[in-house]
């Protein structure tokens, strides 16, 4: 290695001296016979100077005498060269030499190396043996080689000795500074700590050769953090240096902890790292009241469990450190008031316990504590752990509504009271300081019949009579109003019951008819009667029966009264007979005993039943005696109404066909009152021109053709004949219009076979259109005695006058006067 130091210097005698001296310390090998083999003699130098490595024969033979020759002992290793990392020199760094004894230097001999890094690493020379590193090693990523030397013949490559393993070893220089490999690091201590409490433990590395030298040898040291911190130079562990570190007053503090190899001596690299480290929080500080009396104020208006106001106590501490219970402990409002706690803003919220009043008490005293709940025992001569306030509440005034003397009323009042009767007093009262008078009124919703009324100093009275049998109760409200206040009412319950009244008559109990067989025996009970009351029943209420005086002494019946509000019915006689009475009424008087007495008569209804042998109650009604046997009513009523309905169409066709073969003709015989249409219109007279027009009496439907009839649908339809004249539409002769029609009618076999007198809106005395009648139209001349007519009377005269002479000409003079 000297000569390596020597080349780096450049003090080139200095070398050769040192390389001689190297070859001249090398032992000479004893020569000897092994059975005709040679061995490698391995020897290195354990300094910094290039190793020899002699390859040598070490012969073993026995003298003439007997000798033994002995190699001498070595006193290094013999296997092993040295290598200096990270060398930058201009020439190859010389490792070692390898010779063999067999080697006579002229050049015979060839050297082989093999093995890790050869022929790229390490190169020999091999006539020579010298072995040089062409590269710059580096220990982090490779620190020892494992190399193999040969020597052979060069001419035959023979080996001239067996191989030989070695090792070259790359040597250690400080060229790596140390690293913390898992910062920046973060830590927590409690706070209040003790001073060395251990933080935790910071390690750095070296890739230097730990076993060589100081290269890998640290030192720890702080940079940053003290006087808070510290840390111990060997092991890295960082303490606290300060004894009573507040977390209040810092929480968060950076250390710089620094790792210096060479052992912390000058020339030494370092590393750096940053520990973030955070104090935690201990219950070492009690709540505390920001004041000590806090005023609030509630309004007597407010009911109870309403918000009053809110106080908090103040902790400095975190969490579960930090957290406050808050109680009541002493004060005269207690009672009124109570306190929980908020569990999101952790505040003591004061409520109402009970409803104050300002005109009984205006103000209340409270006292609050705040404490922790938990507490560090290890911190307890810092205590106590809790803070006290007062709390003074001011009860301010509110326009109350008025005050009902009683929670609700109950009033009684008889029905069929007169109007105007007073059924009770209901009485409220200002509690407020002004005292103001007081308005009453019932809500109409509570009484929508309007039964009762109030007046000003609340007295109720009613409106009407009231009936205890229609309602027996009244359930009210009355509400009270301040006059001259903010309009706030209060109701109260008022409940008034209709005190009865004997105003109601008795009346039977059940309204059944009593069934009585035709063979009962006389003095037999055939039924007993009870009576009810609409009116309240009271215990010692009776009724009394009697019979009407009108059948008092019948000889049918008797009534005995039974003297419990029951009355029996007796039999008098026998013999009775459904054909002769089926069914008989009994009046029966019925008292009672209120006062006043009400009296009633009820009339039982007695019916005759036929009965067997065994007086079983057979029929009742008279039917069995006038129907076939074996037919029932049922029956009997669906027979008859067959037999209706079949009159009944009986009667609707003979109708029907009575009708068709009506004659179309009116003969004679007929009364002619029958056809007599009256109408109440009457025209104008002849002189009545301009009010109408004549145009308008022209039928419309017939101004197209054919007029179909009125009365019955024709079974033929006749078309229209050809070549009738017609007026025009706008015609005023209609004298023409009405001879056309009637000729139409002649020649129609569907026109109506008799006359309709119709009356025309242009009509009067001396008309220029003629007659309108159309009796004149017939072609041949009746036979019938209409003399009959005259003794009809006057308003009959132009009749009989018509139809009492056999002159048509009558028809035409009087035409125009009466239709």
């Amino acid at each position: 290695m000297a000569a390596l130091i020597a080349k780096r210097q450049g003090f080139g005698l200095l070398r050769v001296l040192l390389v001689l001296l190297g070859v001249s310390v090398l032992c000479s090998v004893a020569v000897g016979t092994r059975k005709g083999h040679s061995t490698l003699d391995h020897r290195s130098h354990r300094h910094r100077h290039p190793g020899h490595l002699s390859l040598h024969r070490h012969r073993q033979r026995t003298g003439k005498e007997g000798q033994v020759l002995h190699r001498s002992k070595r006193g290094w290793v013999w296997n092993q060269f040295f290598v200096i990392e990270e060398y930058t020199g201009p020439d190859p760094v010389l490792v070692g030499r390898l010779h063999s004894d067999v080697d006579k230097g002229d050049g015979t001999i060839k050297y082989i190396l093999s093995g890790e890094g050869a022929g790229t690493i390490f190169v020999i020379d091999d006539k020579t043996g010298n072995i040089h590193a062409t590269k710059t090693l580096d220990r982090e990523e490779q620190a020892q080689y494992t190399l193999t030397a040969q020597a052979v013949a060069r001419d035959t490559n023979e080996p001239l000795e067996p191989p030989s393993e070695f090792i070259v070893k790359v040597q250690d220089i400080n060229d790596n500074p140390p690293e913390f490999l898992h910062g920046p690091y973060y830590a927590r201590v409690p706070e209040m700590s003790n001073v060395g409490t251990s933080v935790m433990q910071v390690t750095a590395t070296d890739a230097d050769d730990p076993t060589y030298g100081n290269s890998a040898r640290l030192v720890y040291s702080i940079l940053e953090g003290q006087p808070y911190f510290s840390v111990e130079p060997q092991t890295g562990i960082i303490r606290t240096a300060l004894p009573n570190m507040d977390r209040e007053a810092r929480q968060e503090y950076n250390v710089v902890i620094q790792a210096k190899d060479m052992g912390g001596h000058m020339g030494g690299l370092s590393g750096t790292t940053e520990v973030k480290i955070t104090l935690t929080d201990v219950n070492d500080n009690p709540p505390k009241f920001p004041q000590s009396v806090y005023t609030m104020s509630v309004s007597e208006d407010k009911v109870a469990g309403e918000e009053v106001g809110r106080l908090k106590a103040k902790d400095s501490d975190m969490g579960d450190n930090g957290l406050v219970n808050y109680r009541l402990i002493d004060g005269d409002g207690m009672s009124m008031f109570e306190l929980s706690t908020n569990s999101e803003t952790r505040e003591a919220v004061i409520k109402l316990k009970k409803q104050v009043d300002f005109e009984t008490k205006r103000s209340y005293t409270l006292k609050v504590e705040g404490s922790n709940p938990h507490i560090d025992p290890r911190f307890l001569a810092w205590g106590p752990y809790k803070d006290e306030a007062t709390i003074k509440i001011s009860v301010e005034d509110a326009d109350e509504p008025p005050v009902f003397i009683a929670s609700s009323y109950t009033f009684e009042v008889e029905e069929n009271a007169p109007r105007g009767t007073p059924v009770g007093r209901v009485h409220a009262k200002d509690t407020d300081v002004a005292n103001n008078p007081v308005r009453y009124m019932i809500p109409r919703y509570t009484d929508v019949d309007q039964f009762f009324s109030i007046s000003e100093d609340g007295m109720i009275t009613t409106n009407r009579p009231l009936d205890r049998e229609t309602q027996p109760w009244h359930n009210i409200s009355v509400s009270a109003t301040e006059i001259g206040g903010h309009h706030q009412d209060t109701k109260v319950r008022v409940n008034i019951k209709v005190k009865d009244v004997n105003d109601n008559a008795p009346e039977f109990a059940t309204n059944n008819e009593v069934h009585m067989c035709e063979s009962v025996a006389p003095g037999k009970v055939i039924e007993t009667v009870s009576a009810v009351d609409k009116d309240e029943m009271a215990h010692r209420q009776h009724f009394t029966f009697s019979l009407a005086p009108e059948v008092a002494h019948n000889q049918n019946f008797s009534l005995k009264d039974n003297r419990d509000s029951t009355a029996s019915i007796y039999v008098l006689r026998k013999g009775f007979s459904r054909l002769t009475q089926d069914v008989y009424y009994l009046p029966i008087e019925i008292n009672d005993n209120g006062f006043p007495s009400m009296s009633s008569t009820n009339t039982l209804t007695i019916r005759v039943c036929s009965c067997d042998s065994k007086d079983s109650i057979l029929s009742c009604n008279v039917e069995p005696y006038v129907l076939p046997a074996g037919l029932s009513t049922g029956a009997l009523i669906a027979i008859l109404a067959c037999i209706v309905i079949l009159l009944a169409i009986v009667v609707l066709f003979v109708a029907l066909r009575r009708q068709k073969k009506e004659p179309l003709i009116v003969f004679e015989e007929e009364d002619i009152r029958e056809n007599i249409i009256t109408y109440d219109d009457e025209g104008g007279g002849e002189e009545d021109t301009e009010a109408f027009d004549i145009a308008t009496l022209q039928n419309p439907d017939g101004a197209n053709g054919f007029l179909p009839r009125k009365d019955i649908k024709p079974e033929l339809q006749y078309p229209i004949r050809p070549g009738v004249g017609r007026p025009a539409p706008n015609s005023v002769d209609v004298d023409d219009f009405i001879k056309t029609r009637i000729a139409e009618a002649d020649g129609d076999p569907t026109a109506p076979p008799y006359d309709s007198i119709q009356i025309y809106g242009y009509e009067g005395r001396g008309s220029l259109a003629g007659s309108l009648s159309s009796l004149e139209s017939v072609t041949t001349e009746s036979d019938l005695d209409y003399d009959y007519l005259q003794s009809w009377g006057p308003r009959f005269r132009k009749l009989a006058d018509l139809y009492g002479t056999k002159d048509c000409s009558v028809l035409d003079e009087d035409d125009g006067e009466d239709s």
